[in-house]
């Protein structure tokens, strides 16, 4: 008699290693989605197989053979087409809970985040995008200093990385630009194709500054980061000023990469 199969029930966006041989058995990326990861024994033969004619009562039987063994890595990677990225506090959790139903903490130092949060940003009746935000990077992140780097890999299945820039940052010292180039380095480190993802440049917390000193500030970075010629949005995430355009944008890109 075959025995029952035994089934455990794990997340979408589950990805199913094999710990001895680094072989990828397996990627959960639907609802229902079921993959074998070891097979059982064959069952053995009683010995009512092997009567015959002859031998009516045999006294042969064979057993059966065991199961496979398997050490197993479970690693989740979120599913999300637009991803956050940027330093403590630049504003990624403000602006997740300005466009989407989501609720992180906010507060007004680094490190509120620290675990992923997904929000499901709706821009018609219709249509619909997943955010995801993780916790923020530092520098030294792709050698395992601060939280961000250990969520990195939940990035690797979003179409769009939305870049967060604190034109305005408490601390004065601090340049936005420099700041930007510490994000880039460090997902240069961790993961180059990471890197080449489409990035769109959002800067934050304009309103924070007189108009003409945050164009100003945003003129710089562009033109700092040779970014000019590629997607870049100025935002207030706490006044939701310039969110709407940004999420129309990002959703007709989501669109077209569907198509």
């Amino acid at each position: 008699k075959s025995g029952n199969d035994i089934e455990i029930e794990v997340p979408i966006g589950t990805i199913i290693k094999d710990i001895d041989t680094d072989e990828t058995i397996g990627d959960l990326l639907e609802n229902n989605q079921k993959i074998l990861v070891a097979r059982g024994g064959l069952h053995g033969l009683g010995n009512i197989h092997f009567k015959s004619s002859t031998n009516r009562a045999p006294r042969k039987a064979t057993p059966g053979t065991p199961g496979e063994i398997r050490e197993l890595k479970l690693e989740l990677k979120v599913l999300a087409d637009v991803g956050l990225l940027g330093l403590p506090n630049a504003g990624k959790s403000t602006l997740i809970s300005a466009i989407s139903s989501a609720k992180p903490k906010v507060a007004d130092y680094p490190f509120t985040t620290l675990y992923p949060n997904l929000g499901v940003v709706r821009v018609g009746p219709l249509q619909s995008f997943v955010v995801a935000d993780i916790p923020g990077l530092i520098e030294g992140a792709s050698e395992g200093i601060g939280l961000g780097v250990q969520f990195l890999r939940h990035l690797s299945r979003t179409s769009i990385l939305l870049h967060i820039i604190d034109i305005a940052p408490i601390d004065e010292q601090n340049d936005p630009v420099k700041d930007a180039q510490k994000i880039i380095k460090e997902l240069e480190s961790y993961d180059s194709e990471l890197l080449q993802k489409e990035r769109w440049l959002v800067l934050n917390k304009t309103d924070m500054l007189l108009d003409e000193d945050a164009d100003e500030i945003c003129s710089r970075i562009i033109n700092e980061l040779n970014w000019s010629n590629k997607p870049h949005y100025k935002i207030s995430a706490i006044a939701k000023s310039g969110t709407e355009r940004l999420c129309q944008d990002l959703a007709a890109r989501i669109c077209r990469n569907d198509e």
